[in-house]
């Protein structure tokens, strides 16, 4: 019955409790280093930039990191950046983080900000397109 049941999850294409374990713990990590000012890259120093999340793949061998710089500026130059950077980060979560296998590293800039400030312009546009009453 416990088979049938990760069967069905990991088929739902939710993640397992592992892979949102080792997300978080990934998470933390590379955020320390960047918080420390590890990286030399001429693009990220200097630079705040926010580890939103990251998703494991359901083996773990990759885990794909969604970050944005502070205030959205620079976001596609920081991904690239970051990109190069990847091995560097890699081993520096190794020797913080146990696991059996290191995963691979990517960077993917974090649209959720944006999408969310879409949402709120677009219902600000409905309440004076109703003409801002409450009433139903």
């Amino acid at each position: 019955m416990v088979h049938a049941e990760k069967r069905s999850r990991r088929a739902s294409g939710h993640p397992t409790q592992r892979q949102l374990r080792v997300g978080e713990l990934i998470r933390h990590a590379i955020s320390q280093v960047l918080e420390r000012g590890e990286v030399h890259d001429p693009v990220i120093v200097g630079k705040s930039i926010t580890v939103t999340e990251v998703r494991m793949s359901p083996d773990l061998k990759v885990g794909t990191s969604y970050v944005m710089p502070l205030g959205g500026a620079d976001d596609t130059e920081v991904v690239e950046a970051l990109g190069r950077v990847a091995p560097f980060l890699r081993r520096k979560i190794g020797g913080a983080l146990a696991l059996k296998f290191l995963p691979n590293l990517r960077f993917v800039a974090d649209e959720t900000f944006d999408h969310a400030s879409r949402i709120d312009e677009l219902l600000r546009d409905s309440q004076r397109d109703d003409g801002g009453s409450d009433a139903p």
